[in-house]
């Protein structure tokens, strides 16, 4: 039996709403709901047809059980078709393309939706309350900061960790400024020349640092053979994966050994050390802009990307390009595609 090349044919996502801003209102379930929803809209595949779907969502606390399968069942999706939820915090959404990808290798699936979905908006606050409080006061836990933004081995914002890596690789406050400008600048130039129609568009944030943030991103996976029998075109094909581990406190440094022309900003800092380490023409990255300027809603930033890139690749003419991402707890994730 030969080996199957997997393809995506559709690529969609929700506009990115600021924290508390657009979109706060928007369950994270709902945003996924709506990418599939779109997906099957656009493919004209029968609900039925689906084999799996798997989302990442990184703040679940809340949020009910198994966000994912909450998704499909209310995008129309059969009860009979499993659904799960995966968090590798900002690496969920693209982690759900590969293991979407696994399963249709292995032979288990045909057609799979994956992709990934967050409300940072809705992240609550907790009460640690289970043995009751007698008398006294009781922390409120935010859920936000907890689960989705501190290094759980040394207790750090993510952001120190980009602060660690500004100092290993002597990167200045102006050069991080720069870069923040460039990506706010390239984001500017693609929304006016209308680059995030087909995607569907995109808001911007302030800073050098990605925002905290609210949307939901997907594709549609299945093999080559499988979408000429279903006459769709692909958009790419999937040629490899990567995944690495590396010290928690540099996180930010995951996609280097990744990953070889795109990279995913989460901080100025953490991009100008990678561009540098690998050599990348700077142009070659992220070149409608990044997480500074769009946004990063953690469990589904890896499939923004993967979205985003796609549609770059059609625009251009490109052949290649990859997708990768920096992971809280010291990873990194990445996938290379090829249009068809």
């Amino acid at each position: 039996m030969s080996d199957p090349t997997i393809v995506i044919v559709e690529a969609v996502r929700t506009p990115i709403g600021s924290i508390c801003g657009s979109l706060s209102s928007v369950k994270s379930h709902e945003l996924g709901t709506a990418v599939i929803k779109e997906l099957l809209l656009r493919t004209k595949l029968p609900s039925s047809a689906i084999s799996e779907v798997i989302m990442g969502q990184v703040l679940t606390a809340g949020a009910g059980q198994n966000p994912a399968r909450q998704s499909a069942i209310n995008a129309g999706i059969p009860i009979t078709v499993p659904a799960y939820t995966i968090n590798q915090l900002c690496g969920s959404g693209l982690k759900s393309v590969f293991l979407g990808y696994q399963s249709i290798k292995a032979g288990e699936t045909s057609i799979v939706i994956c992709g990934g979905q967050e409300s940072m908006s809705m992240a609550p606050h907790c009460v640690l309350m289970r043995k009751s409080v007698k008398m006294g006061n009781t922390p409120l836990v935010c859920t936000l900061t907890t689960d989705g933004l501190t290094d759980a081995f040394n207790s750090i914002h993510m952001g120190l960790t980009a602060e660690n890596i500004a100092q290993e690789f002597n990167i200045s406050r102006k050069e991080q400024d720069l870069f923040a400008a460039k990506s706010q600048n390239k984001t500017e130039a693609a929304q006016k020349q209308g680059y995030f129609d087909k995607e569907i568009d995109g808001t911007v944030t302030a800073g050098n640092a990605s925002g905290l943030n609210d949307g939901a991103a997907g594709v549609i996976l299945m093999t080559l053979d499988e979408a000429r029998k279903q006459n769709l075109v692909p958009k790419v094909k999937i040629i490899g994966f990567g995944q690495a581990g590396l010290e928690p406190k540099v996180m930010g440094l995951g996609p280097i050994p990744a990953i070889k022309n795109l990279l995913n900003e989460a901080f100025a800092a953490q991009s100008i050390a990678v561009v540098r380490e690998l050599g990348i023409d700077e142009e070659k990255v992220n070149i409608s802009g990044g997480a500074i300027a769009l946004g990063h809603p953690v469990g589904a930033s890896g499939a923004r990307v993967l979205v985003t890139l796609i549609y770059a690749l059609q625009r251009t003419g490109k052949s290649k390009g990859i997708a990768a991402l920096c992971i809280g707890g010291g990873m990194g994730i990445a996938i290379a595609v090829e249009r068809i």
